[in-house]
């Protein structure tokens, strides 16, 4: 077993993606001690999943929302209702990615979506490049917290937990994000001195709701059609799809072939890379699971703590040490089929559990030298990654306040999906 990961790490080391690394350790082990016959089995076992079908379609659902214009419309309802508090744009930045969060499903197409939009905005107002940039990496977050949620979906297959449930546990975390946010915006702006704009009057806020309301629906159908059991969270993420198509075409009639051929392309290279990922985590599992090396870890987490709150906070330092190291996904897949058992025998619900690593895991997208976001903001934004490296660091404080408080009070994130019961 030392062989198989001094293997991984040093393709690692050398600069290979992480999917071909793990995929040439396994390969390499199952030649060694046999298996080898199963490993072909293994990759395909790893994506039939009828779950994971969620992910390419809210993929595609994110790239339609951002392709369509209707992020734009997203951000000036925004901006007439929160504009006007200290720290203007830097609200409306935070609250738009509440809103779209709601339909993508993803932190990567909140960042590369709106943040455009949201930095030029800021820019063009006086706001420093390095926290504009930041804002709009920190307020990314809450959209894999906020269903739907790609991650959550990932989570509730390789865990066997309900997506519903965990879905709805996200919402209240979610929002939780957002003010704390919006504090710390009200308070450095504050003192900077940041402009604020005139407040918006009631038809003007009503003209630009009634302009954003056919997408700002979006969550609201996902919602009730998963808690009335009318579809599951894969059908919604189809029913969303199909909506977002809708709206392009007929309501905000912004959609063409040119760009529906872009979609199509980023929406199958990104579901490409997530399926790959996950082929090559099950082939993993494989050899794992036959060296018993959950068994040994949940073993030596229970030796050493039989307290739930010190196992999670055990786990969240070491999230965030991977996150720092390893792309998000990749750490999901290959950390919580191990760590979910262990929960488990202390008493934590998995749905808890889940949302709890799955805000870590959003918090780790913003943790150089791995942080996705922040490759993401940077590039939209052409801002030096450096200075963004450096303006996130006071972001962290509102979002480990939250993650601490989903810690000691479950009841936040299990409110809701108790509902369901």
């Amino acid at each position: 077993m030392i062989g198989f990961f001094l293997t991984w790490i040093i393709l690692l080391l050398i600069g290979m993606p992480i999917t071909f690394t793990i995929i040439i350790a396994s390969l390499i082990y199952m030649l060694q001690h046999g298996g080898i016959m199963l490993a072909a089995q293994r990759i395909v076992a790893g994506v039939d999943s009828f779950t994971l079908l969620a992910v390419p379609f809210f993929i595609f659902s994110g790239n339609l929302m951002n392709a369509t214009g209707i992020t734009d419309r997203i951000f000036k309802f925004a901006k007439t209702m929160v504009g006007h508090i200290s720290g203007g744009l830097g609200h409306v930045n935070i609250l738009a990615s509440l809103l779209f969060s709601g339909m993508s499903g993803s932190a990567h197409a909140d960042a590369g979506g709106l943040g455009q939009i949201e930095i030029q905005a800021m820019r063009e107002e006086g706001y420093d490049d390095g926290f504009s940039g930041a804002i709009t990496a920190a307020s990314s977050v809450v959209g894999p917290l906020m269903p739907p949620s790609i991650p959550m979906v990932i989570y509730g297959a390789i865990a066997s937990v309900s997506v519903g449930k965990l879905f709805m546990g996200g919402i209240i975390p979610a929002i939780l994000c957002a003010f704390s946010l919006m504090v710390y915006v009200y308070f450095y702006s504050k003192k900077q001195n940041y402009k604020i704009y005139k407040k918006a009057s009631a038809s003007e806020r009503w003209h630009a709701f009634i302009e954003a309301f056919p997408a700002l629906v979006t969550p609201v159908i996902i919602i009730a059609g998963i808690f009335s059991g009318v579809f599951t969270p894969t059908e919604a993420a189809a029913v969303t799809s199909l909506y977002a198509l809708i709206l392009g075409i007929f309501v905000y009639k912004s959609f063409s072939i040119r760009k529906m051929r872009q979609i199509f392309k980023d929406t199958l290279s990104n579901t490409a890379v997530i399926g790959f990922l996950t082929a090559a985590i099950s082939l993993m599992g494989y050899v794992l699971a036959r060296e018993q090396i959950p068994q040994k870890i949940a073993s030596f987490f229970l030796t050493y703590t039989a307290n739930p709150l010190l196992f999670l906070l055990s786990v969240n330092v070491l999230l965030i040490i991977l996150g720092t190291m390893i792309e998000t996904m990749a750490i999901i897949l290959l950390v919580i089929p191990i760590l979910v058992p262990v929960a488990m025998q202390l008493g934590i619900d998995p749905v808890h559990f889940g949302v709890v690593v799955t805000m870590n895991m959003m918090v780790g997208i913003l943790t150089p030298p791995m942080g996705v976001s922040l490759f993401v903001v940077s590039k939209v934004g052409n801002i030096p990654f450096e200075r963004l490296s450096k303006s996130i660091i006071p972001f962290f404080i509102p979002l480990f306040f939250v993650l601490f408080l989903l810690m000691i009070f479950p009841d936040i994130v299990m409110f809701l999906p108790n509902l369901m019961d």
